[in-house]
């Protein structure tokens, strides 16, 4: 059995309960993929999105749903390195990249404030425009369980508001296209372990702005609540459940103001309504 193949079975066997069925669960209960739906799995080279495009190939293989899938990389000016390590890793995992470059990395480079924002932003755009070329109406991202739970806690603790990350958004700069995010229900963790039991090394980051430097601001902040999240497990092992679960179960006439679909209700204007 060749490696690629291997490493194909232990997604469904292996990590049957901890990746395989918590991706097919999120695809299902969110519908995230419908007949004919053409997707493209957007890899940046780290685990995450990685994992994320072999689960993706394995349910168009062998899914009860026909779709099409792309497997997309933006080049946004990697050094020769890291491209070449998102290139040997696609190989050995039989992903068949469809890669496009940009000079993205350059244009945020003399930005001061916020670069990894304006970044993330252009890439997005980057990535529609080029998924909408190959005849995709959505892209999938790697992000997962503990990028949903850290947002929230990111938004309350640095962004005074309180939000969370969808399992899919409809695009308001790209008419019909839509993002999804398979790995909604899939731990970290897991993720990690799944990398390390087949020996897999891929990118953490390639940013420019890290080249240099052990790491950005937004991830510090992140590894911030990674430690929060982990602290708060020590006395409540669900800490990180009850965190997610928060977002289903958000009770509006308690809280002092929201904004719905860009209308603020403040508190006393609904007080005054009852």
């Amino acid at each position: 059995m060749s490696r690629c193949r291997e490493i194909e079975r232990g997604i469904i066997t292996t990590y049957r309960k901890t990746i395989w069925s918590r991706f097919v669960r999120a695809v299902k209960e969110y519908a995230l993929i419908s007949e004919g739906d053409r997707v493209a799995a957007c890899i940046s080279g780290g685990k995450d999105s990685m994992l994320l495009a072999k689960c993706l190939q394995e349910l168009c293989r062998h899914g009860p749903v026909p779709f099409g899938l792309e497997f997309l990389v933006m080049d946004p000016g990697y050094n020769r390195e890291n491209r070449a390590l998102i290139e040997e890793n696609a190989a050995l995992l039989e992903l068949p990249l469809h890669i496009f470059e940009t000079q993205i990395f350059d244009a945020v480079t003399a930005v001061d404030k916020n670069p990894c924002y304006l970044c993330a932003r252009m890439r997005r755009g980057h990535l529609y425009e080029e998924a909408k070329k190959l005849g995709c109406n959505k892209i999938a991202l790697g992000h997962h369980f503990d990028d949903a739970i850290e947002t929230i806690l990111l938004g309350i603790f640095y962004g005074g508001q309180m939000q969370g990350m969808p399992p899919k958004l409809k695009s308001s700069s790209h008419p019909g296209m839509q993002l999804i995010r398979p790995l909604y229900y899939v731990h970290e963790e897991d993720i990690v372990r799944w990398k390390e039991r087949n020996g897999l090394r891929f990118l953490r980051c390639a940013c420019k702005f890290t080249e240099n430097c052990a790491v950005r601001e937004e991830d510090s902040k992140r590894q911030e609540m990674k430690r929060l999240i982990a602290s708060m497990k020590k006395t409540n092992p669900n800490a990180d459940i009850s965190i997610f679960r928060s977002a289903y179960n958000v009770h509006v006439d308690t809280l002092i103001e929201y904004d719905s679909k860009g209308k603020r209700h403040p508190f006393l204007e609904r007080f005054a309504e009852e």
